[in-house]
């Protein structure tokens, strides 16, 4: 069973949920936009969003927040949220 990373983040007051498929262009990646929200889309809204895509959670994954900088260097530029977990497709195949 192959492992993946699924990601979100937000931008322009969107949450993006995606899930990095290595050695496949950006474009194709599977992703699931959320409604605009000031609040982070729910860790049940987030499974259902990974399942539509044909993902779940690995057993005892968690998801692991990181913050950075927009702007690489610069402590006053705006500070970005970005989250990760492993996930594998529902089928126990790749996707």
């Amino acid at each position: 069973m192959t492992d993946y990373a699924a990601q979100i983040s937000q931008r322009d007051g969107r949450w993006c949920l995606y899930v990095v498929l290595m050695g496949v262009p950006v474009s194709q990646w599977p992703e699931h936009h959320f409604d605009p929200t000031v609040t982070v889309p729910t860790l049940v809204e987030r499974s259902r969003a990974l399942t539509a895509l044909g993902f779940v959670f690995t057993d005892g994954a968690e998801w692991q927040w990181v913050e950075y900088s927009e702007t690489h260097g610069d402590d006053a530029s705006p500070v970005r949220l970005l989250a990760s977990i492993r996930v594998c497709s529902r089928d126990g195949g790749a996707s």
